[in-house]
């Protein structure tokens, strides 16, 4: 029997409409302008395609012809690798260990305090959850002002991976006070490619219609 990935004739992505992670995912597409069928999942109505692909039923989830990943810092890294040009990696094997790490870091101290309150949105312990995660970003601020992006000239996958958590502020119910202004002038450089906005879902662009 052929299976649903050997059926696919391009790169396909099962991606969740508002899903953080898969928002993460789909700028990394879109800058590197990868000719993806991208199926944007809303809610819990999951295809039975996707049950069939992938055990843990998660987003995102990448399938290149037999190749199936479905964890969304393997799947940019890998795209990376697949599609080198443009760049979102150094080529020096020190530069990538350094990125590597700044992204576990990031990982721990501020992508999972995010997805966590995304998941308790509406409910009573949204509010010490958005504390925790305003207390993490204010503490990093002075990092987004050093270069032109996060901590480097040119975009990189950091740069995708925090990107999406930015744009949900409002969301999240996250204000930045005024004297912030290194994240408020990252967030319009990053907001502005053309990228970023290309990897919007329409739900997506409901957050902060102000930016388009």
């Amino acid at each position: 029997m052929t299976s649903v990935a050997n059926r696919r004739s391009m790169m396909g992505l099962y991606s969740g409409n508002t899903c953080l992670r898969s928002h993460q995912v789909r700028i990394v597409l879109a800058e590197k302008g990868i000719l993806t069928e991208i199926n944007n999942i809303d809610g819990s109505d999951v295809p039975e395609d996707l049950m069939a692909l992938n055990p843990y039923v998660s987003l995102p989830t990448l399938i290149d012809r037999e190749l199936i990943l479905y964890d969304s810092r393997v799947i940019v890294e890998y795209l990376d690798e697949r599609y080198p040009h443009p760049p979102l990696m150094p080529v020096s094997p020190v530069d990538r260990a350094k990125l590597r790490l700044g992204l576990t870091t990031l990982e721990r101290d501020i992508v999972e305090p995010a997805v966590s309150l995304d998941l308790v949105l509406g409910t009573r312990v949204e509010n010490s959850h958005r504390k925790k995660l305003k207390s993490l970003l204010m503490s990093s601020s002075d990092l987004f002002g050093v270069q032109q992006f996060f901590l480097s000239d040119d975009f990189t996958i950091v740069d995708c991976v925090i990107a999406p958590i930015l744009w949900r502020l409002d969301l999240f119910g996250i204000e930045l006070p005024d004297n912030q202004q290194s994240i408020s002038k990252y967030m319009e450089r990053v907001f502005s490619r053309k990228s970023f906005k290309e990897s919007l879902t329409e739900d997506e662009e409901e957050m902060r219609p102000d930016y388009l």
